[in-house]
């Protein structure tokens, strides 16, 4: 691996700790003007400080995102479907050359193992980690899952170990029981979705046991952004991924943000 790839990675694999929180706002390439995205970087501008990369599309980037926003890119490549479709069909939908344009950190798109799309969206992820490796810049693939996919360890460990041997760089699944051994059997970083809205606290307690369980960090959006007090969830799940911070001490930072009396956030152990 070369100095720029290198680089590239350590700016989302924060090289402290290793780990990383990705705050994802891509949604709308598939589900359109999703609740909370309506107006993107009205969302994300609290937001940013707060995380390691953000993870979103071409379109939104150039149109929402100052150029002067200091944080690594994480750039949606895929598409092509919509939720009123099969979203296995998505195919590459932005060039590598336009991703350097965009000074990306990293390139990501969805694999649809055990889905119609399955061996096209494989194929993509072999071609993207080429174009990737000419120029330096690294790939997370995303184990999607269908509507119809158990979210169990044998499926994702299945999905994810894939991934990794088609040569992608960092993969993003879902946690489930059994995730260490899914960490166990993959060969690259791995950084849990956040998934559906869920109720704060247990959306910490996600994030604290995929960190526990050895995940390399959290891609989180909507339990980011849709929270009843989206700065304090943001802090405590990056207590909880960049600090070592309990599942109390977590949900006590964003009790304290919501209240409007924000605690001082952990320090390192």
């Amino acid at each position: 691996m070369d100095w720029g790839m290198k680089n590239r990675l350590n700016r989302i694999l924060q090289p402290e700790t290793g780990r990383t929180l990705m705050l994802a706002i891509d949604h709308g390439y598939f589900l359109g003007p999703t609740s909370g995205l309506e107006e993107p970087y009205e969302t994300v501008k609290d937001l940013i400080p707060h995380a390691d990369s953000l993870m979103l599309t071409r379109g939104v980037l150039r149109s929402c995102i100052p150029p002067g926003t200091k944080i690594p890119i994480v750039l949606r490549m895929s598409g092509g479907t919509s939720i009123l479709k099969e979203l296995s069909e998505e195919g590459l939908t932005v060039a590598v050359e336009d991703a350097i344009r965009l000074n990306a950190s990293a390139i990501t798109l969805s694999v649809f193992i055990g889905a119609d799309g399955e061996r096209a969206t494989l194929l993509n992820l072999a071609k993207l980690v080429d174009a990737g490796h000419q120029y330096g810049i690294p790939v997370l693939a995303v184990t999607a899952v269908g509507k119809d996919m158990v979210r169990e360890a044998r499926y994702l460990g299945l999905a994810c170990r894939i991934a990794a041997e088609l040569g992608a760089h960092m993969v993003k699944t879902y946690f489930c029981d059994g995730f260490e051994e899914i960490v166990r059997n993959t060969p690259v970083p791995i950084v849990i979705a956040g998934g559906k809205k869920r109720p704060e606290r247990d959306a910490l307690q996600m994030a604290y046991d995929a960190i526990q369980a050895g995940a390399s960090g959290v891609d989180m959006g909507r339990n980011i952004f849709q929270s009843d007090s989206p700065v304090g969830m943001i802090k405590a799940v990056r207590a909880i991924v960049q600090k070592d911070a309990g599942l109390e001490e977590a949900f006590t930072i964003y009790e304290e943000e919501k209240a409007g009396t924000p605690v001082l956030e952990p320090q390192p152990a």
